[in-house]
């Protein structure tokens, strides 16, 4: 009985402690070994590395079904279902890990700057750090290709579209009032500080299917999602004021930046070139709040500013200058939220709110607008696997603007409109390897104001041809509704929705600080307005039968590591662009674009002088304007334009600094254009005006003082 007992024991323990050998070899997906592979049993100790010749064997005591991991860094993990019993000499194929640092990225378009940003072609410091910018977020833009430099406008305009063919977007929700108010042939500003803002991605075409409504291009501006530390900013400018203050807690935050600007004792110094009754004011402020839910944050961004001034303008035909007298007051308020739930999902949702008040004096003519405009939106995202990922949502527009126009004469004309467009949009990343992916998309939109409905497909790939190059391409159909300036007269008249095609190649390098890109772009465009009258007024005619193109090539190279403590950038453009549009005779290149743009900026930090120095150069070759005292409609060119701008940060102590720059230091006499008499004098000519910059170089210091827990923080990354 004993020998029984003992026996048993023994048969139990042997079929208990027995080994299985699993044996194979790991590859990748040429068949190539892969070496150092991690290899073991889900759940278990069991396991081992795979040798030089990617072969791995090892001992487990598991039985039946088991789940075999295999995994490395620059692959996906893999996880094979496996019988221990007949695992034997089996070879496990490891695919590229589509999310590793050197996958393929699409850039066909897309202008990256940021901390999260893949592939960056401007960090967040340049926005504010470019010589010349003055902390214009659309200034230092107008640095990279694709760009003009529109000098008397000071908005964006990219690749032989206009201004308003460019949409801004806070957090992916759409800003309707980007700029400052203005008036004819006075520049600009963006509203927003660069301050709170960690990311920007700039579409210069074939932008996502998310977004609508811009022929040309979007600008993505993302706020920070959390500050550092609780600081404080002090600036004392000779423009004006500012003062900002971060709060930090737990799981929110709350950072208020607020400037008041008033140019008159600056332009009491400098020379002017326009006569001012009350130079430029404005009161100005802007506030984030986030706070941090376990998956995910929620943003609230509000900005007030209110603006004025009053000028003599010269008119070639008026005998008198012409008083202008303008008031604005601009608020919008942008809330959104960002996270994840369940199985891999993501929501994206937010709303945004815009009004704009203008109050212009024009002599005794009397202009008054305002505009309201919400944009609501929702997006999903669903991640099946790192390769697919899917995005759907919708999101819905509505514009509400009135204008009222007071003649000297006591009448009084009032146009307006209101316009509601819904749309809807989904998109998939499918990235096929490591090497190449694709981003496909479509999106729908109706436009009650129009009465249409358009339907816009969007296609880009990218393809890794080395480790640091690439190349992308990029196909998109895009609409817009015509200009404000067009469709406040939908009273009296039906439009149509503007149209653009886009065709973008787009090769990059990157490796070890340094940027090359080269894109070469074609834009089909249709469906433009014309009219038939000298200038837009309620009783012309107009159409929807414009058309034009635009072609071109941008280049762009960026340097931070040939030269000690120096980082440049070199990009040119060159463009070549026609339109039937406006009231245009035939199809010509517009007066605001340049065939050739060339731009240089380089920064140099001197540890010895504890300073950094900028220098920015913008050339542009001249740009066309029509002569009526010649036969050939837009036959005149103006001369080249070259600004050379010049900044001087110096560290005073760790969190004081006096800022110093001068734009157009070697004093440049550009001309944008001319204006030209409407009728011709008594011996048959038509007298014209120069239109040029307002003061010959623009001159600015500062002092900016931080005040921060660590007593390091300063606002050099902000200068």
């Amino acid at each position: 009985m004993k020998a029984i007992i003992t026996l048993t024991l023994f048969l139990f323990a042997t079929t208990l402690f027995s080994q299985t050998i699993l044996s194979g070899k790991v590859v990748d997906e040429k068949g190539n070994p892969v070496s150092g592979a991690n290899i073991f049993i889900e759940g278990t100790y069991d396991g081992t590395s795979s040798s030089e010749t990617g072969d791995f064997s090892f001992e487990t005591s598991t039985k039946g079904n088991q789940t075999l991991v295999v995994s490395f860094l620059v692959f996906e993990t893999s996880k094979t279902l496996i019988d221990v019993s007949n695992f034997k000499n089996r070879t496990i194929k490891l695919r590229d890990n589509v999310n590793a640092l050197d996958a393929v990225v699409i850039t066909a378009g897309n202008l990256e700057a940021g901390d999260k940003a893949r592939v960056s072609v401007l960090k967040p410091l340049d926005i504010v750090t470019t010589a010349g910018s003055a902390g214009n977020i659309i200034a230092a833009l107008q640095t990279l290709p694709g760009t003009q430099n529109v000098g008397e406008d000071g908005r964006l305009f990219v690749r032989g579209g206009e201004a308003n063919e460019t949409q801004t977007f806070v957090d992916g929700i759409r800003v309707a009032q980007p700029y400052g108010a203005s008036a004819q042939n006075l520049p600009t500003r963006g509203r927003f500080s660069p301050f709170l803002f960690s990311g920007i991605a700039f579409s210069t075409g074939g932008y996502s299917a998310e977004y609508g409504e811009a022929l040309s291009s979007v600008l993505l501006l993302n706020t920070q999602d959390e500050p550092d530390q609780n600081k404080t900013e002090i600036a004392l400018m000779t423009v004006g004021l500012g003062l900002g203050n971060t709060q930090k807690w737990e799981k929110s935050s709350l950072s208020v930046n607020t400037s008041y600007i008033n140019l008159a004792p600056y332009q009491a110094a400098i020379k002017q070139n326009a006569d001012w009754n009350s130079p430029f004011q404005s009161l100005a402020g802007e506030t984030v709040y986030r706070y941090n839910f376990n998956k995910g944050i929620l943003k609230l961004y509000a900005a007030f500013d209110g603006s004025k001034f009053d000028i003599n303008q010269e008119n070639i035909n008026a005998p008198q200058k012409i008083r202008v007298d303008l008031n604005n007051n601009n608020f919008y308020f942008n809330s959104s939220y960002k996270g994840g739930f369940g199985n891999n999902w993501q929501i994206t949702s937010g709303l945004s709110y815009g009004y704009s008040k203008n109050k212009i004096n024009l002599d005794l003519d009397k202009v008054a607008n305002d505009e309201n405009a919400a944009h609501l939106k929702l997006k999903l995202k669903k991640s099946f696997s790192d390769r697919v990922k899917l995005s759907f949502g919708a999101d819905y527009f509505i514009t509400k603007f009135n204008e009222d126009f007071k003649q000297n004469s006591g009448t009084t004309n009032t146009n307006g409109y209101n316009s509601n467009i819904a749309a809807v949009f989904t998109e998939a990343d499918i990235f096929f390897s490591k090497k190449f992916a694709a981003k496909v998309g479509l999106r729908v939109s109706n436009n009650d104001l129009l009465n249409e409905t358009a339907v816009s497909p969007r296609v880009s790939l990218a393809y890794k041809m080395a480790k640091n190059s690439q190349l992308s391409m990029a196909y998109g159909d895009f609409t817009q509704t015509p200009n404000v300036d067009y469709i406040k007269y939908s009273n009296f008249h039906q439009f149509e929705s503007e149209k653009a095609s886009h065709y973008i190649l787009n090769y990059q390098y990157n490796k070890e600080g340094k940027t090359f890109r080269a894109e070469a772009y074609f834009k089909d465009y249709s469906n433009l307005v014309k009219y038939d009258t000298p200038s837009i007024q309620y009783n012309s005619v107009f159409s929807n039968n414009g058309t034009g193109y635009a072609q071109g090539l941008d280049l762009f190279w960026r340097d931070g590591k040939s030269f000690k403590n120096v980082e440049y950038w070199v990009s040119y453009s060159y463009i070549d662009t026609e339109r039937d549009y406006k009231n245009f005779p035939t199809q010509v290149t517009p007066n605001f674009v340049a065939d050739h743009s060339l731009s240089i900026v380089a920064k140099y930090w001197i540890n010895d002088w504890k300073s950094q120095i900028g220098f920015t150069n913008l050339y542009s070759s001249g740009r066309p304007y029509n002569n009526p005292n010649e036969t050939q409609f837009m036959n005149g060119k103006t001369k080249s334009y070259n600004s050379l701008s010049f900044n001087w940060a110096y560290l005073l102590s760790t969190q004081k600094i006096l800022y110093f720059s001068v734009s157009n230091i070697l004093g440049s006499q550009n001309v944008f254009g001319y204006d030209y008499a409407k009728n011709p004098d008594t011996n048959g000519f038509y007298n014209r005006k120069e239109v040029t910059p307002t003061a010959d170089r623009f001159f600015f210091v500062g002092f900016f003082w931080t005040i921060s827990n660590d007593k390091k923080d300063n606002q050099l990354k902000n200068l």
